[in-house]
């Protein structure tokens, strides 16, 4: 069952927290590119937060910084009170490719922390659990090159969240799989998460995605990115992808990722910043007793 395997971390969620984060680097042709700038941002412990943004806002590298792969250019990075200085066991990183060891099978490949810190013996049955999870029971022997890209990115979901990581780094995480076995993953990810309190921190283009599984959703500018708007989820779980609610928030993100991608957002930004004193950004929440409930038009 889902509830053993969460029930066994031996560790509670994190906060983190972003302040006045940049990062520049140098592209191919040797120019300076600051893919953030002054981005703010605090997650609380157990959160669930998307990040969302136009193409090459940042989104990617701002995981990469708090999983500790690469250093802030300024600002500063906590997981709880503790700066990030590198990788750390406490937070999980899933990328876009599955990055699977090919000569390990799925099994072997969702074993291998555990086996590293000496764990497996003990824990072998969680792995039991998430491979049936996934979907992947019939998988479990064959190696990375004789699965279909779904099922290999399914298989390094279960690698990293059976390390039972305080902070679980999502990024993208169910692109890859079909719409109907993406929906069904958004739930057992959600059923994991709550069961846990895992603070998790998912980047996604899939805007219903984010309104489905977040608590709250960041909106990220074009680059340089910093935070323009956290927006908080308060419609209730479980959530109906076609409420009232939900329909709404959709047509706000979207109209607000369209204002960020622009042409004009750099001066029009400065109009509508709601950055507090200190940069931080405030939240927007969209509840359902301040909606005006508009009716779809219907065709």
């Amino acid at each position: 069952m889902v509830s053993d395997v969460a029930t066994s971390a031996d560790g509670e969620a994190s906060s983190l927290l972003a302040r006045d984060v940049g990062k520049r680097f140098l592209a191919a042709d040797g120019a300076a590119v600051q893919a953030l700038d002054g981005l703010s941002l605090a997650i609380t412990a157990g959160e669930l937060v998307s990040l969302i943004g136009p193409s090459g806002c940042g989104k990617s590298t701002l995981l990469r910084l708090i999983a500790g792969l690469d250093a802030p250019t300024s600002g500063e990075l906590r997981i709880g009170k503790e700066p990030i200085a590198g990788p750390g066991a406490e937070r999980g990183l899933m990328f876009q490719d599955p990055n699977l060891f090919p000569w390990l099978s799925v099994r072997r490949n969702i074993e291998a922390s555990l086996a590293a810190r000496g764990t497996l013996r003990a824990r072998r049955g969680e792995v039991d659990e998430l491979i049936k999870l996934v979907g992947l029971e019939a998988f479990a022997e064959v190696y990375p090159h004789q699965l279909s890209g779904g099922m290999a990115q399914r298989a390094a979901l279960a690698r990293a969240l059976v390390n039972h990581p305080k902070v679980l780094l999502l990024d993208e995480p169910l692109g890859a799989l079909d719409q109907f076995t993406r929906m069904r993953m958004q739930d057992e990810v959600l059923r994991l998460w709550q069961a846990r309190g895992t603070t998790m921190v998912l980047v996604t283009h899939d805007i219903d995605e984010a309104i489905y599984m977040s608590d709250r959703i960041a909106l990220l500018t074009a680059r340089p990115g910093r935070v323009e708007r956290v927006i908080t989820v308060a419609d209730p779980r479980p959530r109906q992808r076609n409420s009232p609610v939900f329909l709404e928030l959709r047509a706000e993100i979207l109209e607000r990722l369209h204002f960020a991608g622009s042409a004009e957002a750099g001066s029009a930004r400065a109009e509508t910043d709601m950055s507090t004193a200190d940069g931080s950004p405030t939240s927007h929440r969209i509840s359902p007793d301040k909606m005006s409930h508009r009716r779809p038009r219907q065709v």
